[in-house]
């Protein structure tokens, strides 16, 4: 029987290296070339510091803290997220990138322990180990049975969507794609004899018909479209016209969801003919804790959405928000005093919304389509 509704987890980055991997039964080579900052272990002592001690090693579950309970409750027919970081053990550091992120592979139960369907790979740190650290993320979650999409070794294989069945004979198409706005360099981008990220040079209305064309070719009737796209700055709300005029375009092209990420913080958020643009979801899981420069953002606080789509129309019913919060290189429930903030924040930078509901019993933002399911069209 088909579902009704289709409720898909979408988070933004989930960085498991450096720190974190640090903190994980395996840790990895600790050796850093950043500016300041020589070996991964300071950035565990930058978040002890900040909210007190981190027992080590923690169990694999230990960074998603509440998350699985959360989605235990909600039970997304699919699960997106962004894996920003390498998974390899290579000490073959890119060159030109200022920071690089690698877990070790013996670490992947932990990436596991979030049971995401997809990880999308197309952002700036994949290949922060060279095409060989490449290879070697591929093979190592391909092997632990995780699907991808947005890398590969070759441009057909970066840009194959990953597919999720769903129920009904329906499916979740996830189409993964970057920019150099996030950071991803130009030759980081896969071609027909080189490995890479799938990669469009800019919101331009002829990289929308590139994508929308993929997106009819493998669409079919009850399919739910996702286009997960790394892009923009890490820190502002802001979004260009040029943007938001492609998300709009995608829109029109087939795809029912727009899930944006590369910032550290929510960016805003649109119901655009009746379908969700998320322009940037904010972090999720990395060892940013202790960090300073940016408090005004609430780079700690780490939205979980959950956004339930008519499957035959792609059209939103609602988007649900679990805010939770980096503590101790885990993630909390956020306090009441938080969680209203955030919502006063989504209802500030979001269009087409009626004002965030508060459950109070979750402690869940709720986001309803301003003049029901249908509104508005956005012509």
């Amino acid at each position: 029987m088909a579902p009704d509704v289709v409720t898909l987890f979408l988070c933004g980055d989930v960085m498991l290296g450096r720190g974190v991997d640090q903190i994980l039964p395996h840790a990895g080579e600790p050796a850093l070339r950043e500016g300041f900052v020589r070996d991964a272990r300071d950035y565990v002592v930058l978040a002890e510091e900040a909210n007190g001690p981190i027992p080590r090693p923690v169990d694999f579950s230990y960074p998603w803290g509440d998350a699985p309970a959360v989605l235990a409750r909600a039970a997304p027919a699919a699960r997106v997220i962004n894996l920003e970081t390498s998974v390899t053990r290579s000490d073959t550091f890119a060159p030109g990138q200022g920071i690089h992120y690698r877990m070790h592979p013996a670490n992947l139960p932990c990436l596991a322990a979030g049971r995401p369907d997809v990880c999308v790979l197309a952002n700036n740190h994949v290949l922060d180990f060279g095409r060989p650290g490449l290879a070697e993320t591929l093979g190592s979650l391909a092997g632990a049975g995780l699907r991808v999409a947005g890398a590969g070794e070759d441009a057909a294989a970066a840009w194959r969507p990953a597919i999720v069945p769903v129920g009904g004979g329906r499916r979740v198409l996830v189409f993964s794609f970057g920019m150099p706005s996030s950071g991803i360099p130009h030759l980081w981008a896969a071609t027909a004899r080189r490995s890479g990220v799938a990669f469009l040079a800019g919101p331009s209305d002829a990289a929308a018909a590139e994508v929308t064309g993929r997106v009819r070719e493998a669409k079919r009737p009850g399919d739910v479209a996702v286009a997960s796209v790394h892009w923009g700055s890490n820190w502002g709300y802001p979004v260009s016209r040029e943007q938001s005029a492609f998300a709009h375009a995608l829109i029109h092209g087939g795809v029912d969801l727009v899930h944006g990420h590369s910032s550290h913080h929510p960016r805003p958020l649109e119901l655009y003919r009746g379908k969700l643009i998320l322009h940037g979801c904010g972090d999720f899981i990395d060892d940013y804790e202790g960090i300073t420069g940016f408090e005004r953002y609430r780079d700690d606080l780490r939205p979980l959405y959950l956004a339930s789509l008519e499957p035959d129309t792609g059209l939103l019913r609602d988007l649900r928000i679990a805010p939770l919060q980096a503590r101790r290189m885990r993630l909390r429930r956020a306090s009441p005093e938080d969680t209203r903030w955030l919502g006063a924040l989504l209802d500030r930078i979001g269009d087409g919304f009626r004002p965030c509901a508060v459950d109070g019993a979750e402690g869940t933002l709720t986001l309803r389509p301003a003049s029901g399911p249908h509104a508005p069209d956005g012509s």
